[in-house]
């Protein structure tokens, strides 16, 4: 019997969600097959099989979260490599969905302070979910009786407690966590959360989960918020050059039967040649400890993409060596798998800087948050026509403002202001980003 784990499927993930099962108990399964779709932080990832056997038993359903480790399946490969007692142990394992029918034996350990249990003394089981609902909102599970399988508790009876926190939780005087349930992770301590605010009738609020991508993408940008000491600087180019290039180059792309490129194609590379100019902007803060910086000798730009899936950064590798042309098809290609959710780890790793565009939304100009580890972001805002003194005239001209958003513990202001100043000569000066 083999034990299917939750793998480690982006450098930043900590727990995964199953999205869909592509096998059911009692299917055949060969190797490379797909088992099932996994939600981490970044994406939604297929992950194919290593071993060949019958499907067994699923150990977290469709819609629940496990750490990374954690047993999600069983699969029989049909060696008997077990004794007679760690097969029954086995057979008795039960699937996340149906945790735990029978009670946990007695245990001689005394109870932790995760350990929650209901006034008759039977201690509580709930989802990966719920368990996390209730370390966020402070709240008190003991009041619940779980209607899911085996009175396991699930999302939906959580519901009367999330929406009156404040009268289900008063008087309790010690915050509460839930007991260990077989192969779910054991629950760590926390301090008391702030509850949120309640939904009412008045604020016509109705809870939405979040998915586990959103979750990760708020506990990793409020960290760099709060533990990076961000600071911008602004710049505005003249980028009436740059417009009349892009018109001449696309011209002559569409009569070669070429694709066209973008405004944010030639800003990727004006980008990756001011950081090859400025290699200190393209680096990484270690740690207070160390008294090291990474400098990254290649220059891989990350592109941050709304898709219909959640914000995610896949990386243009060496953005520095490549033709606008290239970087423009490598930019539609890596846009066309976000939007069907088929990015890799590999394609959202090793990033040393990153470029987020909102003109295409009318945003002007803008800050974004540095996406650890990288050193500095930069916030593009939209191109507009203007009237500019040339000469002593006043002509209408389109110009496009952006921010860096730099982390200070590595990258000094007349630093920042550099890199800016070498990306607006490129800006102004286009025929330099294609030469």
């Amino acid at each position: 019997m083999i034990e299917i784990t939750m793998p480690r499927l982006s450098d930043t993930m900590e727990e995964g969600a199953i999205a869909v099962w592509h096998k059911q108990p009692g299917d055949r399964v060969e190797i490379g097959d797909v088992l099932v779709e996994i939600e981490t932080d970044k994406a939604t990832m297929e992950f194919e099989a290593y071993e060949a056997g019958t499907l067994v038993k699923h150990l977290v359903p469709e819609g629940e979260q496990a750490s990374i480790g954690t047993p999600i399946a069983l699969l029989d490969d049909g060696k008997q490599d077990a004794t007679p007692a760690d097969s029954a142990d086995v057979a008795r394992i039960p699937a996340s969905s149906e945790l735990d029918a029978v009670s946990p034996a007695p245990s001689s350990r005394p109870l932790r302070a995760t350990d929650a249990v209901h006034d008759d003394g039977a201690r509580l089981f709930a989802s990966p979910l719920v368990r996390k609902l209730a370390r966020e909102n402070n709240l008190d599970l003991s009041q619940l009786r779980g209607t899911g399988p085996g009175g396991r508790i699930i999302r939906a009876d959580t519901d009367e407690l999330l929406a009156h926190p404040a009268a289900v939780t008063a008087g309790a005087g010690e915050p509460t966590a839930l007991a260990d349930a077989p192969g779910v992770p054991a629950s760590k301590p926390t301090t008391p959360a702030v509850s949120a605010p309640p939904i009412d009738d008045k604020r016509g609020s109705e809870a939405a989960p979040l998915s586990n991508m959103r979750r990760v993408i708020a506990r990793r940008l409020g960290e760099s918020a709060r533990t990076v000491p961000h600071f911008y600087v602004t710049a505005v180019a003249d980028a009436e050059n740059l417009v009349h290039l892009r018109t001449e180059l696309n011209a002559q792309l569409v009569a070669a039967g070429r694709p066209k490129v973008s405004i944010n194609d030639l800003l990727i590379r004006a980008s990756a040649l001011a950081l090859r100019e400025h290699p200190l902007i393209n680096a990484s803060y270690i740690d207070d400890a160390g008294g090291e910086v990474l400098v990254h000798k290649r220059v891989n730009v990350g592109v941050a993409i709304a898709s219909g899936n959640g914000l995610v950064v896949p990386v243009i590798e060496n953005a520095d060596q490549k033709t606008v042309s290239q970087l423009g098809t490598e930019t539609r290609h890596l846009v066309s798998l976000a939007n069907e959710k088929k990015l890799t780890a590999e394609q959202m790793s090793g990033g040393t800087f990153t470029i987020s565009n909102l003109g295409m939304f009318g945003v002007e100009q803008f800050t974004a948050i540095i996406n650890p580890p990288e050193g500095a972001i930069l916030g593009v805002g939209g191109m507009a026509r203007e009237a500019v003194v040339v000469g002593d005239a006043i002509l209408p001209r389109h110009r496009m403002r952006y921010t860096l958003s730099a982390d200070h513990r590595i990258i000094d202001g007349a630093l920042a202001a550099q890199f800016l100043q070498t990306l607006t000569r490129l800006i102004e000066n286009p025929w330099t980003i294609i030469a």
